[in-house]
């Protein structure tokens, strides 16, 4: 059963809208028609609006990868597209998510292109996703278009995880050095305090420097909380507004170390992205379009609108991607030659691939050097707290020997 929603007046005159279940568009406007409601516009429901009338789980993220490559092995199988749809709905482990595939299947009987039905969900299937589909429909070649989609998504996730991995280990570093220094400063130095007080000595500047720590810490700890909220708050505000994700990605980007991982990546991203578009027979428009929506990166998304005001005006591409400083020159004057040789799709591809080769030797560069670096945070941390607690304590032993 699907939903639909629709808008209407009453008998009365009164504006009304809502959503209903029914088994089709047909028995949908017989239920609406007996609520003695006069019909001025309906159609299938999003998603979320099918989920609020049906009852059914919000979706979790459903692994795209594993179902388009099963729909391309399907499809390049010989298995129709309806018997795809209904294996892969009928395995589907989220119920959302099987539930989308069965709306999905009831738009595609009644004559809707699966690409359109698909559209009707963004929260599960991408721009990029519905476009291909599209493009692939268009020019009769699905079964390539989704094997491409495939190893786009497959390349796509291969990176995130080289991400994910380079940025587990200095973060979970970090919150244990983190801990380890809380603890020590709030549940060790306090006890010492006292002692440190009845000494008749000038006290180490080092001891003196951690016994200020340790008293901001257990004083005022609620300020630190306070000031850690404070800027979550004030970083996430930020991202709603585009002045400030342009701020944000640009800080980002200039973060030593990590920035040039970043860069490194949403090149690959761009790259990727546009390339597959292209060799899936998406206008050169339309796919810029998406891949600015899909780079991730508002400084790229930028760049990439400039640039699709050059093309329409017929000017090149590469033009106004030289003037972002966050496209290396390599980038452009590849890009340059492939829209001189019409060969741009495979350079970007190159490009993608080299870049995806610069970001695993990034992160394999980072990860070595994070393991003896937080050692030695760690040694200097624990060292400095241990000296300022035995620095008073052996000058008083000194002192009481004399």
């Amino acid at each position: 059963m699907a939903a639909f929603t629709y808008i209407g007046k009453s008998s009365e005159g009164v504006k009304k809208k809502g959503v209903v279940k029914a088994e089709n568009l047909l028995a949908a406007r017989d239920l609406i028609n007996k609520l003695n409601i006069r019909i001025e516009k309906i159609e299938p429901a999003t998603l979320i609006e099918s989920i609020s009338a049906t009852g059914v789980p919000k979706p979790k993220n459903p692994d795209l990868v594993i179902f388009t490559r099963q729909f391309a092995t399907m499809i390049s199988s010989g298995i129709s597209i309806m018997e795809c749809l209904d294996i892969l709905a009928d395995q589907a482990d989220d119920k959302g998510f099987c539930y989308a595939l069965n709306c999905i299947i009831d738009r595609v009987k009644s004559g809707v292109d699966l690409s359109e039905a698909m559209l009707e969900h963004p929260e599960i299937f991408p721009d990029i996703y519905c476009n291909m589909i599209a493009a692939g429909e268009a020019s009769g070649q699905l079964e390539g278009i989704l094997g491409r989609l495939a190893e786009y998504q497959e390349a796509s996730e291969a990176l995130k995880r080289e991400i994910k991995s380079a940025m587990t280990y200095p973060v979970m570093s970090l919150l244990m050095v983190g801990g380890i220094t809380v603890f020590l400063l709030v549940g060790i130095i306090p006890k010492f305090q006292d002692m440190f007080n009845d000494m008749n000595q000038a006290l180490p500047a080092v001891t003196l420097f951690v016994l200020f720590v340790s008293s901001l810490l257990t004083t005022y700890w609620y300020y630190l909380v306070g000031t850690a909220i404070t800027i979550v708050v004030i970083f996430k505000q930020m991202k709603k507004t585009a002045k400030g994700k342009e701020l944000l990605d640009f800080a980002f980007l200039k973060m030593p170390v990590f920035g040039g991982l970043l860069q490194k990546v949403s090149i690959s991203r761009f790259s990727r992205t546009f390339s597959t578009l292209l060799k899936s027979g998406v206008p050169i428009l339309a796919a810029l379009e998406i891949t600015a929506k899909t780079s991730g990166n508002v400084l790229i998304e930028n760049a990439v609108a400039n640039a699709i005001e050059s093309v329409k005006i017929g000017e090149t591409l590469s033009k106004p991607l030289a003037e972002c400083w966050v496209f290396p020159k390599m980038v452009v004057r590849m890009i340059s030659i492939g829209e001189k040789s019409g060969a741009l799709e495979t350079l970007l591809a190159k490009i993608a691939d080299f870049y995806d080769d610069q970001v695993r030797a990034a992160v394999d560069a980072l990860t070595s050097l994070i393991e003896p670096l937080m050692i030695g945070v760690m040694g200097t941390i624990v060292g400095t707290i241990v000296l300022a607690i035995f620095m008073p304590i052996m000058a008083m032993q000194k002192a009481a020997m004399q």
